[in-house]
């Protein structure tokens, strides 16, 4: 069965670095659009970051832009989020999804388009 595993998570200081990872497993990874999401007590969730199934093609929150950055390894199955400048307004469960490429589609912000997620990995920025 389709199973995405994230680590990483942690407790950082404001300003610090931190790099998710999201490792995939009974998919074509390849033929995958990946996004990361996050979740924050008490809100919705939230999109973050997205990659094309060739790595080629990302689109990022407003609020992460220029901070944060997605890549894959379609060699080892595995979406990455480095996330630089890291702020306390950052702290959320991360959350990795793949959907199935489709014509037209490299990138995508809806979370409900996606197939499959992952259980979350805490991150956690202290001021």
């Amino acid at each position: 069965q389709v199973q995405l595993v994230e680590s990483g998570g942690g407790l950082v200081q404001a300003g610090g670095s931190l790099r998710v990872s999201c490792a995939t497993s009974g998919l074509t990874f390849k033929n995958y659009v990946m996004g990361w999401f996050r979740q924050a007590p008490g809100k919705e969730r939230e999109f973050v970051a997205t990659i094309s199934p060739s790595g080629g093609t990302t689109d990022y929150a407003n609020t992460v832009k220029g901070r944060f950055s997605i890549s894959r390894d379609n060699a080892k199955n595995t979406v990455y989020l480095q996330m630089n400048s890291l702020k306390p307004e950052d702290t959320a469960v991360y959350y990795c999804a793949a959907r199935p490429r489709s014509f037209g589609i490299f990138t995508d912000d809806q979370s409900a388009n996606y197939n499959y997620w992952g259980q979350g990995t805490q991150v956690t920025v202290s001021s």
